[in-house]
């Protein structure tokens, strides 16, 4: 780079966030952003992957983010960019993953015209107070001489928040000189805090005779998962996942039994949980969904919850108590206890039947249990609705999905996603209600080098919320030919209509490599997964309840 280009403004975040770990940024140009692409295209310290509509970009971020366990830059431009990304960002707030949107705006000149500016909502600082909703710190850089210590600033919450951050850039400072960003001070940890909320954890965990540790996001966005393995071995105590948090600890030697979701789980997880006198939370969020629907089944009194740089014991509270520090201190005091009871988890269904039988959403987690016995564990981007419920029954891979914020059209860009980040190829598992979403980003494999394998569950309509509303005529979906969308896209397209049929397809789809795969698996309307019908059970018990 020319020395001005080096010292310029763009160039300055761009060492930073290289600094702060990024490695990858994935974005859609526009007109008020050109400057700033162009500006990180020069640069070159991150791999930029272009895609064809920003919640593809703001789900693709999100997921290289989660499986890299590191920063990720969403890059769009002003307005109609950012705004059509504002559902993938605020997914990305709710289940803590480090985005950093990265927004072109109208520059210093335009903004004083006086007259109105393309792009423009209703002021032209609307986007960033939408951004405020769902970013967990902000700022315009339309000052070069403060722009460092606010990029300092902002990605500090990002490290310590796990959390999406908001830049916006006016196009006429993009190569405005500024000076380097500094490397921002960390919040300072007290630690005789840190030492006493140990103290008062491994106390209560002394006493507790059924003691149990439920692991949550925080555990993988802090790069925690090893530690906590290690802690829980040490301790003799079981390890659970909370249901957003399934595929945590599946790479990791930790006694763990399974993923915790309530009365639609599995009983003996359940049970595990809900008789413990402590269960120690580490980084889990409380939702409806993690909780099966029925928090009421879990005696708060009995729980240590530390996330959000808290921890709280009933009603004594350690705030400013970072995840990492606690997991560290609890580790150095522990005493060695026996390995714990841990219920075997439930055995992975395996040896699909290879005949004309229809395919049912349970045989789809069947035929992947085969794949992956024969092949390897792939790491897996999954969407919500059956797609999410199925994937209970695959255990032992790594995975991502959107399992408390449960939008649609997260899989298919979570995937490309997670290939960028990891150089694994994927399975994604995708509703066709979702597909329509986000599928056709399937057309940008070719350019960046990718090659998922893709199952598109066509049940021909939004299966879960039939679930929950039978007999409602627009939860049906028309039915696409999905596997001959993919010769079109750069992609090998096969359908499924029978259980043999499904098993030769997996198969075939892993023998072929440098082009995406797409099976279509046409599965009959109103069949559901197990663990589906379980939920929606239990919903419908607990709805029942509140009366």
């Amino acid at each position: 780079m020319r020395r001005q280009e080096a010292d310029g403004l763009v160039a300055r975040v761009m060492d930073a966030l290289v600094a702060a770990g990024a490695r990858h940024a994935f974005g859609i140009p526009g007109d008020f952003a050109l400057p700033m692409f162009a500006a990180m295209e020069r640069h070159g310290g991150l791999h930029l992957h272009t895609l064809s509509h920003e919640p593809g970009v703001g789900f693709a971020a999100d997921a290289c983010a989660r499986a890299a366990g590191a920063p990720v830059v969403a890059a769009v431009t002003y307005g109609a960019g950012a705004l059509n990304m504002v559902n993938a960002v605020a997914c990305a707030y709710a289940e803590k993953s480090p985005v950093v949107v990265l927004s072109g705006a109208p520059g210093r000149a335009e903004r004083g015209s006086g007259l109105l500016v393309h792009h423009q909502s209703r002021d032209l600082d609307s986007q960033i107070a939408v951004m405020r909703e769902v970013t967990c710190d902000q700022a315009v850089l339309d000052d070069p001489a403060r722009a460092p210590g606010e990029v300092a600033r902002v990605l500090r919450s990002l490290q310590e928040r796990s959390r999406p951050v908001y830049l916006e850039i006016p196009r006429d400072v993009v190569d405005q000189p500024t000076g380097p960003v500094p490397a921002a001070a960390p919040t300072p940890v007290d630690p005789d805090a840190v030492a006493a909320c140990a103290e008062e954890v491994l106390g209560r965990l002394t006493a507790a005779r059924r003691p149990v540790v439920m692991a949550g996001v925080e555990v993988r966005r802090y790069g925690l998962e090893d530690r906590v393995a290690a802690l829980c071995r040490t301790l003799g105590v079981p390890a659970v996942t909370d249901f957003l948090g399934m595929g945590l600890l599946a790479e990791a030697d930790a006694p763990l039994a399974g993923a915790y979701l309530g009365p639609a789980g599995d009983p003996a997880v359940a049970a595990l949980v809900e008789d413990a006198d402590l269960a120690l939370l580490l980084g889990v969020i409380l939702t409806d969904t993690n909780f099966g629907v029925s928090e009421r089944r879990v005696d708060m009194r009995g729980v240590v919850h530390a996330i959000d740089r808290e921890v709280r014991l009933g009603h004594h509270v350690y705030p400013g108590v970072p995840l990492g520090a606690l997991v560290d201190a609890l580790a150095a005091r522990a005493v060695p206890r026996a390995a714990p009871a841990v219920p075997r988890p439930p055995v992975a269904a395996r040896d699909l039947p290879a005949d004309d039988a229809p395919i049912h959403p349970d045989d789809i987690a069947t035929a992947v249990n085969d794949l992956f016995a024969r092949h390897g564990p792939m790491p897996m981007a999954v969407d919500t609705g059956d797609c999410l419920f199925l994937a209970l029954g695959i255990p032992g891979a790594p995975l991502v999905a959107p399992g408390y914020y449960a939008t649609m059209g997260f899989g298919v860009p979570a995937g490309l996603g997670v290939q960028a980040a990891t150089g694994r190829r994927p399975l994604v598992l995708v509703g066709d209600g979702a597909f329509q979403m986000t599928g056709l980003e399937l057309g940008n494999c070719a350019r960046h080098g990718w090659d998922p394998v893709v199952v598109v569950v066509d049940n021909e309509g939004w299966e879960m919320l039939r679930a929950f509303q039978p007999g409602a005529a627009y939860n049906a979906r028309p039915g696409w030919r999905y596997a001959e969308l993919a010769d079109a896209l750069g992609g090998t397209g096969r359908r499924a209509t029978t259980r043999a049929e499904l098993a030769a397809a997996l198969a075939a789809a892993v023998a072929e490599r440098g082009r995406f795969q797409l099976i279509e698996a046409r599965v009959p309307p109103g069949a559901r997964s197990g663990s589906l019908e379980r939920f929606v059970r239990a919903v419908a018990e607990g709805r029942a309840a509140a009366g």
